[in-house]
């Protein structure tokens, strides 16, 4: 929300087909329809609770999938990424100059938001952020690469936006830590 407006929870799926949309508006209408869905396709969330275990499932996946790539030095969860970014995760790459050898640091942040999510929706940001070290614009290359660390990429996607909606229309977190 800003200014007193609310914001329209079909932001996060423009693009989708009209047919698409009017399933989901028809689930925004009916109380707690999309939650259900959501619940129903995704029971438990992560285990990921800190910011070290973060970077541990991240490096596993770099480790998997991207031997080749840069080296990532800082992987955390930030409590004001969607916020100022209007992102679920970020790709930054800092260029510092040691002596006469130029040096980048590379780190991803991953919205607070993920922290209580299903480890789908955990995994599929982790491979989008990874798949910027190689691939810069989100391209075909870029989202085969996505595809071939997570083959079921697409859906994620397409479930995370489907969260961020119910946030949207209902405000509510749907996932709780384990005790």
């Amino acid at each position: 929300m800003s200014g007193g407006v609310p914001a329209d929870p079909l932001r996060y799926l423009a693009g989708y087909p009209a047919q698409a949309l009017d399933q989901v508006r028809a689930l925004l209408q009916q109380p707690d329809g999309l939650a259900t869905v959501l619940r129903r396709r995704y029971p438990e969330p992560h285990g990921v609770r800190s910011d070290r275990a973060l970077y541990d499932y991240v490096a596993e996946l770099k480790a998997e999938y991207l031997r080749q790539a840069p080296q990532v030095e800082r992987v955390v969860f930030d409590s004001k990424l969607q916020l100022v970014h209007q992102a679920l995760g970020l790709h930054r790459s800092m260029a510092r100059v040691q002596g006469s050898k130029l040096k980048a640091k590379r780190e991803i942040r991953i919205a607070a938001l993920f922290r209580d999510a299903p480890p789908e929706f955990l995994r599929m940001i982790a491979v989008h952020e990874l798949a910027h070290l190689k691939e810069a614009d989100h391209d075909r290359a870029f989202y085969r690469l996505c595809e071939y660390m997570e083959p079921r990429y697409h859906q994620y996607e397409f479930d995370v936006r489907l969260y961020l909606a119910h946030l949207d229309a209902a405000g509510g977190r749907l996932w709780q830590p384990a005790a």
